[in-house]
């Protein structure tokens, strides 16, 4: 199963290469002064991609992201929480079949406590997207949200993309500071938040070729 573990040394990333039929690892840096730290009797934390069978983790994982950060997403809960079964079927074949998307979940032994999507930009070929991150409150301040995103950031790279970017929420300190420390940086972009006009996200990109 790909999946990398979460440790004060280096994470191994392992992602499946849909283009050659093999398995490529990835080393990411280590994580140094931001390492996820363990309480005791907790399982190791490890990141792993979305099963094409766990549809119900999927819908889960969605609504408990959209419950807990109304204000986050460009979705309502009530709007997810209605969608059909058949929703999230495709929904969840489309991040789990090879393709222009894909999940990360973070995990500690069966629990779940973030997740996020790499998706490709649909208006630049060499671009791509950091969507729907999130993490369970009692997970925060761990460095779960940094190791998601060099998930989708080895993701990016195995693609050969160039760049990535995303929309985070003007209102939220903690989720702009998350990607400044990752080198993502304000484009200058910004716009009404959908599921609340007066709340204002604002577009943060990084250049995959200038990160090591």
């Amino acid at each position: 199963m790909s999946e990398a573990l979460l440790t004060e040394h280096a994470v191994t990333i392992r992602l499946k290469d849909v283009s050659v039929n093999r398995d490529l690892t990835i080393q990411l840096p280590p994580a140094g002064t931001q390492r996820v730290s363990q309480p005791q009797k907790r399982q190791i934390m490890y990141i792993r991609p979305l099963e094409p069978h766990e549809v119900s983790l999927h819908c889960e994982m969605r609504l408990r992201a959209l419950r807990d950060a109304p204000n986050a997403f460009a979705e309502t809960f009530a709007d997810a929480e209605a969608q059909p079964a058949s929703y999230w079927e495709t929904l969840t074949r489309s991040v789990t079949e090879p393709g222009p998307q894909v999940m990360f979940l973070a995990c500690e032994g069966e629990a779940v406590c973030g997740s996020t999507y790499g998706l490709l930009n649909q208006e630049k070929c060499d671009g791509g997207r950091v969507g729907g991150m999130w993490v369970d409150p009692a997970w925060r301040r761990q460095g779960i949200g940094r190791v998601l995103l060099q998930a989708v950031c080895a993701w990016a790279r195995q693609r050969g993309l160039k760049r990535l970017g995303l929309w985070a929420p003007v209102h939220s300190p903690a989720a702009i500071a998350l990607y400044r420390q990752a080198g993502f940086h304000e484009t200058g972009r910004r716009r009404p938040l959908p599921t609340n006009p007066s709340l204002q996200i604002v577009e943060m990109a990084c250049e995959l070729s200038s990160q090591k």
